[in-house]
Protein backbone atom coordinates (compact mmCIF):
# COMPACT_ATOMS: atom_id res chain seq x y z
CA UNK A 1 0.00 0.00 0.00
CA UNK A 2 1.39 3.63 -1.12
CA UNK A 3 1.90 6.32 1.59
CA UNK A 4 -0.46 9.03 2.00
CA UNK A 5 1.67 11.29 -0.41
CA UNK A 6 -0.38 14.29 -2.16
CA UNK A 7 -1.15 12.99 -5.69
CA UNK A 8 0.38 15.27 -8.67
CA UNK A 9 0.39 15.31 -12.07
CA UNK A 10 2.57 13.56 -14.31
CA UNK A 11 2.84 14.17 -18.26
CA UNK A 12 3.08 10.81 -20.64
CA UNK A 13 2.83 9.79 -24.00
CA UNK A 14 1.51 6.56 -25.14
CA UNK A 15 0.77 5.67 -28.77
CA UNK A 16 1.13 9.24 -29.67
CA UNK A 17 -1.42 10.49 -27.18
CA UNK A 18 -0.05 12.85 -24.72
CA UNK A 19 -1.65 12.19 -21.18
CA UNK A 20 -1.83 13.69 -17.61
CA UNK A 21 -2.05 11.33 -14.97
CA UNK A 22 -2.64 12.25 -11.43
CA UNK A 23 -0.62 9.84 -9.11
CA UNK A 24 1.13 9.43 -6.01
CA UNK A 25 3.85 7.52 -7.59
CA UNK A 26 7.25 7.76 -7.95
CA UNK A 27 7.27 9.61 -11.78
CA UNK A 28 9.51 7.37 -12.45
CA UNK A 29 7.60 4.54 -12.03
CA UNK A 30 5.08 5.80 -14.00
CA UNK A 31 7.00 6.63 -16.94
CA UNK A 32 8.10 3.28 -16.88
CA UNK A 33 4.61 2.03 -16.70
CA UNK A 34 3.67 4.65 -19.69
CA UNK A 35 6.56 2.87 -21.66
CA UNK A 36 5.43 -0.49 -21.39
CA UNK A 37 2.30 0.22 -22.44
CA UNK A 38 3.49 2.10 -25.23
CA UNK A 39 5.59 -0.30 -26.35
CA UNK A 40 3.35 -2.85 -26.23
CA UNK A 41 1.13 -0.98 -28.06
CA UNK A 42 3.78 -0.43 -30.82
CA UNK A 43 4.24 -4.13 -31.06
CA UNK A 44 0.79 -4.88 -31.60
CA UNK A 45 0.68 -2.36 -34.16
CA UNK A 46 3.91 -3.82 -36.12
CA UNK A 47 2.22 -7.37 -35.75
CA UNK A 48 -1.20 -6.19 -37.47
CA UNK A 49 -1.80 -4.97 -41.10
CA UNK A 50 -3.47 -2.03 -40.50
CA UNK A 51 -4.47 -1.98 -36.74
CA UNK A 52 -6.31 0.66 -35.65
CA UNK A 53 -4.89 2.91 -33.04
CA UNK A 54 -8.25 1.59 -30.71
CA UNK A 55 -7.65 -1.55 -31.20
CA UNK A 56 -3.92 -1.72 -31.19
CA UNK A 57 -4.62 -0.50 -27.40
CA UNK A 58 -7.33 -2.78 -26.45
CA UNK A 59 -5.43 -5.87 -27.86
CA UNK A 60 -2.11 -4.41 -25.59
CA UNK A 61 -4.20 -4.42 -22.47
CA UNK A 62 -5.30 -8.04 -23.22
CA UNK A 63 -2.14 -8.88 -23.57
CA UNK A 64 -1.23 -7.20 -20.44
CA UNK A 65 -3.87 -8.35 -18.31
CA UNK A 66 -2.91 -11.92 -19.53
CA UNK A 67 0.28 -11.68 -18.30
CA UNK A 68 -0.95 -9.97 -15.10
CA UNK A 69 -3.79 -13.00 -14.43
CA UNK A 70 -0.46 -15.50 -15.29
CA UNK A 71 1.47 -13.88 -12.84
CA UNK A 72 -1.18 -13.79 -9.77
CA UNK A 73 -1.36 -17.38 -10.18
CA UNK A 74 1.80 -18.34 -10.26
CA UNK A 75 2.41 -16.50 -7.29
CA UNK A 76 -0.42 -17.92 -5.52
CA UNK A 77 0.51 -21.55 -6.16
CA UNK A 78 4.13 -20.56 -5.13
CA UNK A 79 2.36 -19.30 -1.47
CA UNK A 80 0.45 -22.88 -1.68
CA UNK A 81 3.76 -24.82 -1.91
CA UNK A 82 5.34 -22.79 0.70
CA UNK A 83 2.50 -22.89 3.16
CA UNK A 84 2.63 -26.81 2.31
CA UNK A 85 6.59 -26.78 3.33
CA UNK A 86 6.37 -24.71 6.52
CA UNK A 87 3.35 -27.29 7.78
CA UNK A 88 5.68 -30.47 6.83
CA UNK A 89 9.29 -28.54 8.14
CA UNK A 90 6.26 -27.97 11.39
CA UNK A 91 5.21 -31.46 11.37
CA UNK A 92 9.00 -32.90 11.03
CA UNK A 93 10.55 -30.80 14.12
CA UNK A 94 7.67 -31.94 16.53
CA UNK A 95 8.02 -35.64 15.63
CA UNK A 96 11.83 -34.80 16.34
CA UNK A 97 11.42 -33.27 19.54
CA UNK A 98 9.06 -35.67 20.97
CA UNK A 99 11.83 -38.41 19.93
Amino acid sequence: MRDSRPKRSISVTIAGHPLTIKSDANEAYVQGLAKLVNDRVRAVQEAGKSVPMHAAALLAALQIADELAHERSGRAELRKRIRDKAQSLRQELRQELKA
